[in-house]
């Protein structure tokens, strides 16, 4: 059921994630340990934001059109966000984030022609894996150094290479997202010769 409220909670969430991304982006353009770790945070924050919203507005019964709308939105912004910043860092391959992003346009265009045709694709579980690894990964890449402390202490032995953790789950993430895309894209088609 839909509620009309443009200023719910969960609504309120989406608008904070979307006015962070303005301060992620700040926080790379200055690569430094402690700037990439505030940038992580940041990106952690929002990521934690996206879950809760729509446990709120489900919970709740807070959906609203504004924010079947802006929820999505904001989530895509956010991610392209942290990874165009992070191409000139080189943290992440410039060809990948154009796949990501190419993924991203077709597929939204797709749910735009078939909403405008009255045809309802369900979503596949690969967009919610895909999404897992590439929040885990965007968060590695964001931190980025090596880190070789806990608690103030220097563990040579413990050292986390946060960026090639990163870059793991990243082409992980990126092959989860193509195999999706290519999956919205036969359902797509199917639907259209049925």
């Amino acid at each position: 059921m839909l509620n009309n409220g443009t200023f719910n909670l969960p609504n309120m969430l989406t608008f904070a994630r979307i006015a962070s991304i303005p301060i992620l982006v700040l926080t790379l353009l200055n690569d430094s340990p402690g700037m990439s770790l505030i940038a992580a945070l940041i990106f952690s924050l929002a990521s934690i934001t996206d879950w809760l919203d729509g446990y709120l507005a489900r919970r709740l019964d807070l959906v609203t059109v504004m924010g079947k709308f802006l929820d999505p939105l904001a989530d895509k912004l956010i991610v392209m966000a942290a990874l165009i910043m992070m191409i000139p860092l080189d943290r992440v391959p410039a060809w990948a984030v154009f796949l990501l992003i190419a993924r991203e346009v077709i597929v939204t265009g797709l749910r735009s022609v078939a909403s405008s045709e009255g045809i309802v694709i369900a979503a596949s579980n690969l967009g919610k894996y895909k999404t897992i690894f590439q929040m885990v990964a965007i968060i590695g890449l964001l931190i980025h150094y090596d880190y070789c402390w806990f608690f103030g202490l220097d563990f040579p032995l413990l050292c986390a290479d946060f960026h090639n953790v990163g870059l793991f789950f990243f082409y992980i993430s990126l092959v989860l997202t193509l195999w999706s895309g290519v999956d919205y894209l036969v359902k797509f088609f199917r639907v259209l010769e049925g």
